[in-house]
């Protein structure tokens, strides 16, 4: 029950506090890759994968000694949890930053929606008008959604402190040089496809849980079923389709990403985002981080007794060897 209860507790502190305004975790470990790549970096595959191996492995060992050093101390062990949650999920900031863009494109002020959407995502705003800023914000909140928040929940309740911390990790990288510019075309590869790999299994708990909390679970099926495989991205085709399917809107089109254009598909059947739907976006957004919490604690206990489980028919196997 620890896991579980620390899980509920720091997805509790994130909905309170949001990120810590000073000292955040995460961006100490940015800091801290930023400055090994600045030693490793060489424009090759083998340079990349050992850079992101050296930093996922050793954040996720980290996570390893803590839950050991917390084994036979339950209350120390949900405070551990709650602490590492806390830090890797990033819901309540996103619904602040889909309330600013929400402000800014309600009061018609499009230089700064263009500015303030670089904290969302990396597309190029310079020629968006409000309907394409709103698309943008649509999309950008649901597959943040699931990075964000789903998928550290995931991976916390699975494996516990390392599976939140080497998913922030990993997920980290992925921001930092995952993305195809001729600087980080093979540098980033290992963490690019690392992501995508971590973010497999929760990208579709996400699409799921997005069903069941909208309450148009077979239209979000239906969609998700017929136009992900559309999207370019394994993990926010699901993602981006079941929102698209809940909130009744035609998402994707053709996105600039500096001198890369890439085109996403046509995801839903609905109108194309307009400015009043950030908002209901971002409220589905929170509706989905509640049922991810509540499927990570129902994991949590699930792994536990597993392990019990697992450990108890070890040592029963060793006694009888012993006999």
């Amino acid at each position: 029950m620890s896991r579980a209860l620390g899980l509920i507790l720091g997805f509790a502190a994130d909905r309170v506090l949001g990120d810590p305004r000073r000292f955040h975790p995460v961006a100490g470990f940015g800091r801290a890759a930023a400055r090994l790549e600045g030693v490793a970096y060489a424009d090759s595959r083998a340079a990349g994968t050992a850079y992101a191996a050296v930093l996922v492995g050793s954040v996720t060992a980290a996570g390893v000694v803590a839950e050991r050093l917390t084994k036979d101390r339950p209350i120390a062990r949900t405070l551990v949890t709650a602490a590492a949650t806390w830090a890797v999920l990033g819901g309540r900031s996103l619904e602040r930053e889909a309330s600013v863009m929400s402000g800014l494109l309600e009061a018609k002020n499009l230089p700064a929606a263009r500015e303030r959407l670089s904290h969302l995502c990396s597309r190029d705003a310079t020629d968006l008008d409000a309907d394409e800023l709103a698309r943008a914000t649509v999309e950008s909140i649901a597959e943040n959604t699931s990075d964000a928040t789903v998928a550290p929940l995931v991976w916390g309740g699975l494996l516990g402190v390392p599976g939140l911390i080497g998913y922030r990790a990993a997920n980290t990288l992925d921001a930092m040089v995952g993305y195809k510019s001729a600087r980080y075309l093979r540098f980033g590869w290992a963490s690019a496809r690392f992501d995508d790999l971590v973010n497999l299994l929760p990208a579709r708990v996400c699409a799921v849980l997005t069903g069941l909390t909208s309450g148009r679970p077979r239209e979000v099926w239906r969609i998700w079923r017929r136009d992900a495989g559309g999207h370019p991205s394994p993990n926010a085709g699901p993602v981006e389709a079941s929102f698209a399917g809940a909130l009744d809107l035609r998402l994707g089109g053709t996105n600039t990403y500096g001198e890369e254009v890439e085109d996403r598909g046509t995801l839903g059947d609905g109108l194309r985002p307009g400015v009043t739907d950030v908002r209901r976006t971002a409220l589905l957004a929170r509706r989905v981080s509640y049922g991810a919490a509540g499927t990570a604690a129902i994991l949590a206990v699930a792994a536990t007794r597993l392990g019990r489980q697992a450990g108890a028919g070890s040592n029963s196997r060793r006694t009888g060897r012993g006999a």
